[in-house]
């Protein structure tokens, strides 16, 4: 972090990276009465800030345009440091110098591990249900696999290493929350009951893999509401599929409120000032 004051000693999280997502307008009136060697140097500008964000420890950047008119272009970073993350915020919104952007929405969140992660024990229950018992080779063999799920799931939901954008180019972010009515209410439910319906939501997902990759983010006291939700996938058919599909499950029906809903297409900077025009 470039700054002529101290460097502040980091604000790390118990586990896992702080999550900004970031959207931005651009104002064209302004941008025209640039001649063409400052409008290059802008562009450079918004390229060396992306550039240097990345340069930070264990921090990614995701740049894209987005596809309505909630705003024009985004960001997705990922980094460990809070300072880290308020700065990457602030430089990306001045990337094209003072007031060419203007932030429209924004959402802070953590990666998290799922508090309904399948545990040694009820595996071990699933596998003696399944008439393989305790002791056996095949009994090893497979606690061994589940083991190694269990690290690379716990890997990918605290320390994501995301794909790039010409693999997985469409981006969609939406918060949401458990409901918390009367005779809705998700907290009010027993954790054994919960841990049930999202076995049944999380088994729907799974037929996306391959199609959608799903990163969960933890925004309770940090945003809104209480969930971060972010779908790459290869095309917009494939979000409007599992989202659609997901609203018939009784975790979504009964107990989901939802955020607006924003669609970004994964372009690096180049591309992206090309996009808007610039």
């Amino acid at each position: 972090m470039s700054d002529t004051t101290a460097t502040p000693s980091p604000i790390l999280p118990n586990e896992g990276l702080h999550v900004i997502h970031l959207y931005l307008r651009m104002d064209h009136v302004e941008w025209q009465f640039l001649d063409a060697t400052e409008r290059k140097e802008r562009r450079a500008r918004l390229a060396g800030v992306v550039a240097e964000l990345r340069a930070l420890p264990r921090t990614q950047v995701l740049p894209f345009s987005v596809v309505s008119a909630k705003s024009d272009l985004g960001f997705m970073v990922l980094t460990p440091d809070l300072h880290n993350a308020d700065y990457a915020s602030k430089r990306l919104a001045e990337g094209l110098g003072p007031g060419m952007l203007t932030p429209v929405f924004s959402w802070l969140s953590l990666t998290e591990r799922s508090e309904y992660t399948t545990t040694e024990k009820e595996y071990t229950q699933t596998l003696q249900e399944e008439g393989v018992e305790a002791g056996t080779p095949e009994f090893q063999e497979k606690m061994e696999a589940f083991h190694q799920r269990i690290a690379k799931y716990l890997k990918y939901r605290l320390d994501p290493d995301l794909p790039t954008g010409g693999e997985w180019p469409v981006l969609c972010f939406y918060p949401m929350s458990k409901r918390r009515n009367l005779e809705q209410n998700w907290y009010a439910e027993s954790f054994d009951h919960r841990n049930k319906l999202m076995a049944g939501h999380a088994k729907v997902g799974r037929t996306y893999a391959g199609r959608v990759l799903q990163l969960i983010t933890g925004s309770t006291g940090l945003d809104d509401m209480e969930w971060g939700v972010t779908l790459l996938a290869k095309s917009a058919s494939e979000i409007k599929a599992i989202v659609y599909e997901m609203r018939f499950d009784e975790v979504s029906s009964r107990y989901a409120e939802f955020g607006d809903f924003l669609i970004g297409i994964r372009m690096e900077t180049e591309a992206l000032c090309d996009r808007l025009g610039l």
